[in-house]
């Protein structure tokens, strides 16, 4: 009797001690829309503290990631999905594709702000939470005598013509919260007026979001539109780069999660419990990274000055973000951006140019009706082609599924939207030009 519960004993222990030399070995393949800055520090963390584990980490936007977790849940390549936007996550949970997983972290409070850092159902975890801001670079603000920026307006004043850089929200999952952070925080058409005002001063959209933080560094152009790591990390690499907050800003927790029937589960938990282990938070305050944490503790070893949600209830306060409403519209915000600013920046700018023109000539030799026309303008170019209720409603909702091939129906929205932007940008500059002729 004694020697069958030594031996059923010894069994216990074989499998207790296998299950854990699988969480310690093996490859864990990770879906990541973080660039190598980010994921390489972590890597090389990782595999130092669990030897045997090799990270395979694969670098998609955030859009190709969910698609590729999508595409690939039949053979099941993939072990965590790793990136900033929560609505991304919303999209994987809703279709099945991640598995609840509760990481083994103490001391990580229950919101940041007013924002959840965890999935209720714990089907992905915050391990850093990120806002939303304005980088700038000082030494060609300085040189091109610009004033420093405050809040998301200021980068529509005249004085910013051609100077700012934003990355296209439908390459970019940290951009896509930015657009809808404004849209939620200021409403839909104050939002969309303040994008269109802010985006006709634009030199360039980038297809990466890290093509910003790159050109502001190097002087290509002056100010940027990005996720606040971007420029603490150029700050502390040395770049001559300053950033701010917005009012109209939100913190949000950058997310982890492990995949639906992962092939190596063991290590795809060992993996969420590192990045939220103090070791792992910690590692988020490395120059190349420089995220927020999630425990509160970590933020005793930041370095001075570093922003801390935690003890400033104002970061983030202005705005309530509802990762619902943000997920529901995802693909209906990010081609609408596309249609009527993306594809149409050079019509855009012109109308933006004729209207700053014609104001500076009003400002000089007041007429009322330049003033008149000039308001037109402004409507002209603020106007969207669909309401806040529209872009939600499930006939528009239903012809935007984020893949590659189009149905008819997105298709004809685009082109129609594309053709209403383009015609009012065209209005808005005629316009914009007789007011001119009229205050001169």
């Amino acid at each position: 009797m004694l020697r069958n519960s030594v031996a059923a004993a010894a069994l216990i222990g074989t499998a207790l001690f296998a299950g854990a030399a699988f969480a310690q070995s093996g490859k864990v393949t990770v879906v990541t829309s973080f660039s190598k800055d980010v994921t390489d520090p972590f890597k090389q963390a990782f595999e130092k503290a669990h030897p045997g584990v090799t990270l395979d980490v694969q670098n998609r936007n955030t859009n190709a990631g969910v698609k590729f977790v999508e595409e690939t849940k039949a053979n099941n390549q993939v072990d965590v999905f790793w990136a900033s936007a929560p609505d991304a996550f919303e999209v994987l949970k809703g279709k099945s594709l991640l598995q609840k997983y509760k990481p083994k972290a103490e001391g990580i409070p229950d919101k940041i702000g007013s924002y959840p850092i965890n999935d209720p159902e714990n089907f992905y975890s915050g391990f850093a939470a990120s806002g939303y801001g304005i980088m700038w670079n000082d030494r060609y603000a300085k040189a091109n005598k610009l004033p420093e920026p405050k809040d998301w307006q200021d980068l529509a004043k005249p004085v910013y013509f051609d100077h700012v850089a934003m990355a296209a929200p439908s390459r970019s999952g940290t951009t896509h919260l930015t657009i809808e952070t404004i849209l939620q925080g200021e409403g839909w058409e104050k939002g969309w007026r303040t994008l269109k005002e802010v985006s006709g001063n634009f030199r360039q959209i980038t297809e990466r979001s890290f093509g910003v933080p790159e050109a502001v560094n190097s002087g290509q152009v002056g100010f940027g539109i990005v996720i606040d790591f971007f420029a603490f990390s150029s700050q502390a690499s040395g770049f001559p780069v300053k950033f701010v907050y917005p009012t109209v800003t939100t913190i949000v927790p950058a997310n982890v999660a492990v995949v639906a029937n992962a092939p190596n589960k063991a290590g795809a938990e060992a993996f969420v419990d590192y990045l939220v282990s103090p070791a792992g938070q910690e590692v988020l305050l490395e120059p190349s990274i420089r995220r927020l944490p999630v425990n509160p503790a970590v933020y005793a070893k930041a370095p001075a000055n570093y922003p801390n949600p935690f003890k400033d209830p104002s970061l983030g306060a202005r705005v309530k973000f509802d990762v619902d409403v943000s997920e529901k519209r995802t693909n209906v915000v990010d081609v609408l951006y596309d249609q009527t600013v993306t594809f149409q920046l050079d019509a855009l700018k012109a109308a933006t140019k004729a209207i700053h023109d014609a104001e500076a000539a009003i400002a000089k030799n007041d007429n009322a009706e330049a003033k008149a026309l000039v308001k037109e303008a402004r409507d002209l170019v603020a106007a969207m082609p669909v309401t806040e209720q529209q872009a939600s409603s499930p006939e528009i909702v239903g012809a935007f599924t984020g893949g590659k091939e189009k149905g008819a129906r997105q298709a004809e929205l685009e082109q129609q939207w594309a053709a209403i932007a383009k015609e009012r940008y065209q209005q808005a500059q005629a316009k914009a030009e007789q007011a001119l002729k009229l205050a001169r």
